[in-house]
């Protein structure tokens, strides 16, 4: 399976990392992890990729971050804010209309990263 670069990955990645924190709150390398492992590999990203994402999702106040260091090492972990909720559902119901619409060119939707 290849990776979705350039323009889809810009508009999947930000949806794709609320989807992943709607669920709790996340750290990084486990963010990374999680969207590589449920995605079968089409949205993996790496930290460099990740990061500013996650700094853009904290500054648009969507996401909020807060440090736990009482672990072996220090970790940022993410969560999602109400207004994070509010754009994962817009975003929510954009995907399905783009979905319907593909569907409707005669796109069929096999599973994870598959279109026929």
């Amino acid at each position: 399976m290849s990776l979705i670069e350039g323009e889809f990955l810009r508009g999947a990645g930000p949806v794709a990392v609320l989807k992943l924190l709607e669920r709790g709150e996340m750290y990084g390398y486990e963010i990374v992890e999680a969207l590589e492992k449920r995605t079968d590999g089409v949205l993996a990203m790496g930290q460099s990729t990740l990061y500013p994402m996650l700094y853009n999702l904290e500054a648009k106040g969507f996401v909020v971050a807060r440090w736990d260091e009482s672990g072996p090492r220090p970790r940022k972990y993410y969560r999602l804010t109400p207004d994070g909720k509010k754009r994962l559902a817009e975003d929510t119901r954009t995907w399905r209309r783009l979905t319907a619409a593909m569907g409707a060119l005669g796109f069929t939707f096999a599973g994870p990263g598959v279109i026929a």
